[in-house]
């Protein structure tokens, strides 16, 4: 296979070159509310490979870039932990035969890290790609959350924009006595 980087051949999708390089994370922070949202790039840095969740190689895609980022996040952030933490993705639903989320939140499974597939799921199935803020907050996603109750948790999706939908499942999951420690997105789009 190639890499789909620099496209020189590799047994990985992302060769170990772009993964140490062009492609090396770069975490930052954004608020939303009182939610804090870590993202590992700038959207526009990866918007040619977060576009691919559109397709079938997107999951060789999303679970390339769970190997360089989100992965080893959480396996630093577990050390010393005594009880397990939960991973809860936002709205796991598969679109093209996987759901983008989930192959985030399955890569951040250890022991102390458990996901909690399929839990947290939008009613409300409008797309949001390239919609005005105004139009986000006309539509709300309208969340469900059928999981476990009065828990820790790490709220995930794989692109912060305006933030109107993690700060609605954050809400919903509120409701539900989940505390949410903060939230993780492969990528921000900063929106303003």
């Amino acid at each position: 296979m190639r890499c789909i980087s620099c496209h020189r051949l590799s047994y990985s999708t992302i060769c170990e070159l772009c993964a140490t390089t062009i492609l090396h994370p770069s975490i930052s922070m954004r608020k939303i509310g009182s939610l804090e949202v870590y993202s590992f790039y700038n959207y526009h840095n990866i918007s040619k490979y977060i576009i691919s969740k559109y397709t079938m190689q997107g999951y060789l895609v999303y679970r390339a870039f769970a190997k360089i980022t989100i992965k080893p996040f959480i396996k630093n952030f577990i050390k010393g932990l005594d009880s397990p933490i939960y991973i809860i993705g936002i709205d796991e639903e598969p679109k093209h035969g996987y759901s983008n989320v989930a192959v985030l939140t399955h890569s951040m499974y250890t022991p102390l890290s458990i996901p909690l597939h399929y839990k947290l799921i939008a009613q409300n199935k409008v797309n949001y790609a390239g919609k005005s803020l105004e139009y986000r907050l006309n539509n709300p996603r309208d969340f469900r959350y059928c999981g476990k109750e009065g828990i820790e948790a790490i709220l995930v999706d794989d692109t912060i924009t305006t933030g109107i939908t993690l700060q609605e499942a954050y809400s919903t999951l509120q409701k539900h006595d989940v505390k949410v420690l903060f939230a993780l997105t492969l990528s921000d789009a900063k929106i303003e």
